[in-house]
């Protein structure tokens, strides 16, 4: 039986998120920018809608040219803490439909908006249910999410991680065991994934120009210009073999929750309810993984939409509500005691993950 693995891709997921929170961007070109604060467009594109791309801006340029190339576009500063809480709600999502795995083998969060699973033993080998389950994952992201996905599915992660790309946005591509030649050869060589720009070039020079000329070329002269594991790796790859497992990355995933308070305010009782709400959200996916923390965020947004973070971390791992709750509300007092802007909306965010061993603390109790 075949492996079917699927690699699952947010399409440009930040500023997604912000035409989300805000119908009027819909059909305007919007660019998501990390700021270093220094000037007005001082910084870097985070990443943009695809209307921003069609007048060249990228992710990785400088804002400041980004403007130039488009002066009408909208730029926003990255609100990661934000971010990563709607990523939360949908790694679950997904998570949902992995196969069962005894060690944390058959999901691996890449990003905060990448993410491996695999559905090999849900879908028997049948990459027609593949298909299907794509779709159905897909159908509810946008449901309770209301953004879209690029989904590739195929035998390996190397295949599943560039089939993704290959319909984008919006779309599923499945690549089956029998597809692999068809759907690799023809590509240029750089679009392997695992081959950067250096490698892309050396090959290139060597006039391995197509994923099929590297997969004709003599495995020898790889490994004598690239070394014994890159080169064997080179040749592999160019054949689309991948035996790479999936694994879960222990302590730097985070799991978050953030609310709207019912009305703006700075009093602490019609704060804490809702905190308490989050925090018994966060605890229950934590403890239907069986995870630990050791970071604690509090993430406060005020009446002005001006968004404040203040993190904690604890001296071991704990897991209860208590604990969180605790640590959560002595944050919060540090907050209102610096800020007299009424808040918006709250959030409480954990990271440091690690799966629980033995009994709890007595920092638990």
């Amino acid at each position: 039986m075949h492996r079917v693995i699927l690699h699952i891709d947010m399409d440009y997921f930040f500023a997604a998120v912000e035409e989300r929170e805000n119908p009027e961007l819909r059909g305007k070109a919007v660019v998501v920018c990390m700021l270093s604060g220094r000037s007005e467009l001082s910084g870097s594109v985070s990443t943009c809608n695809y209307i921003a791309r069609e007048f060249g801006i990228r992710s990785g340029m400088p804002c400041s040219r980004a403007k130039k190339l488009n002066p009408e576009a909208v730029f926003l500063p990255v609100r990661k803490p934000f971010y990563t809480s709607v990523s939360d709600r949908i790694m679950g999502i997904l998570r949902s439909y992995a196969d069962p795995g005894e060690n944390g083998d058959s999901f691996e969060q890449i990003s905060v908006d990448e993410a491996f699973l695999e559905i090999t033993d849900r879908t028997g080998g049948d990459f027609n249910l593949a298909f299907e389950l794509g779709m159905k994952i897909k159908g509810e992201i946008k449901e309770k999410e209301k953004l879209t996905c690029s989904i590739g599915i195929g035998p390996n992660k190397l295949i599943a991680k560039m089939a993704s790309s290959a319909k984008k946005p919006d779309g599923v591509t499945v690549v089956s065991p029998q597809d692999l030649d068809n759907f690799l050869w023809p590509l240029n060589v750089s679009k392997l994934w695992g081959i950067g720009d250096v490698t892309a070039r050396k090959l290139q020079e060597m006039g391995v120009i197509t994923i099929k000329d590297l997969a004709n070329h003599d495995v020898i002269e790889l490994i004598s210009t690239f070394g014994r594991s890159r080169g064997t790796w080179l040749k592999h790859a160019a054949a689309g073999i991948d035996d790479t497992l999936l694994k879960e990355r222990d302590g730097s995933e985070q799991i978050g929750r953030i609310a709207t308070l019912p009305e703006d305010t700075l009093d602490k009782e019609l704060i804490f309810p809702l905190l308490d709400k989050l925090a018994g959200d966060v605890i229950e996916k934590l403890d239907s993984r069986e995870l630990s923390f050791r970071v604690v965020t509090l993430t406060a947004i005020n009446s002005n939409f001006k968004m404040y973070t203040k993190s904690r971390t604890l001296s071991h791992q704990v897991s209860s509500k208590g604990a969180l709750l605790g640590v959560t509300r002595e944050i919060l007092g540090e907050f209102l005691s610096e800020n007299r802007t009424k808040l918006r909306r709250v959030g409480v965010r954990v990271g440091g993950l690690q799966k629980r061993k033995g009994q709890k603390s007595l920092f638990d109790y």
